[in-house]
């Protein structure tokens, strides 16, 4: 197990789409969306939690299409899915590996970039804490996006449109998560429903998407 998420952090790293795709979308959708809202320093304070958050969860779906085509086009899917290790395991240290390179250096360019958008310094810990506790259901959830989608041409779109819906509550919650922190509000509550969210999808995720990888590889 440990071999198989050291090579697909290398995949990830050396066939792009990795980290540095994703923090550049994320800093030039911080950077772009105080130009849309206007200057108002007031109205960007109070929505900076959302941007942050809706940032971060498009620079994480810019690369769930990787998460198994890879895989898929050299064999190597095949060979994994005879392999002594489950197929669940199997999209559990994929989720795991996307977690790291994409959504871990999110967490921690975040409050760099949070700084852009006039985020209080008392919400730092909150959004830190909200994006380390959601990040990973995103990576989960878009695992099992990924493998409804494997093999498909083109399907970026579609996969785009079936995980969407799914990563709402997680938005919802992560963004209140610190939108209450940066106001001094109690953010005990989005926190927890937000963890809750987390371990469901780290439980459930990795069983749908190996029933969905049996399907496409029968």
């Amino acid at each position: 197990m440990i071999g198989l998420l050291i090579r697909d952090l290398r995949l990830a790293i050396r066939a792009g789409g990795g980290f540095g795709l994703g923090l550049a979308f994320f800093l030039i959708v911080i950077v772009l969306m105080p130009f849309g809202i206007g200057p108002e320093t007031g109205m960007i304070t109070r929505i900076a939690p959302g941007i942050l958050w809706i940032g971060a969860l498009l620079a994480c779906l810019l690369s769930l299409d990787r998460i198994f085509a890879l895989d898929w086009e050299d064999g190597s899917l095949e060979l994994l899915a005879t392999s002594p290790l489950p197929l669940e395991a199997v999209a559990g240290i994929k989720a795991l590996a996307h977690w790291i390179t994409t959504g871990l250096p999110l967490v921690a360019a975040a409050p760099v970039l949070a700084v852009l958008l006039n985020l209080p310094p008392e919400g730092f810990p909150w959004l830190i804490a909200s994006l380390a506790l959601g990040t990973p259901a995103l990576s989960a959830i878009g695992t099992f996006g990924a493998a409804l989608t494997v093999g498909l041409k083109r399907g970026g779109l579609l996969l785009s449109l079936l995980v969407l819906p799914l990563y709402v509550p997680t938005l919802l919650f992560g963004a209140e998560a610190a939108r209450r922190g940066a106001e001094g509000m109690d953010a005990a509550t989005p926190l927890a429903l937000l963890a809750g969210i987390t371990f469901l999808a780290a439980a459930a995720m990795p069983f749908a998407a190996a029933a969905a990888l049996r399907v496409n590889l029968r």
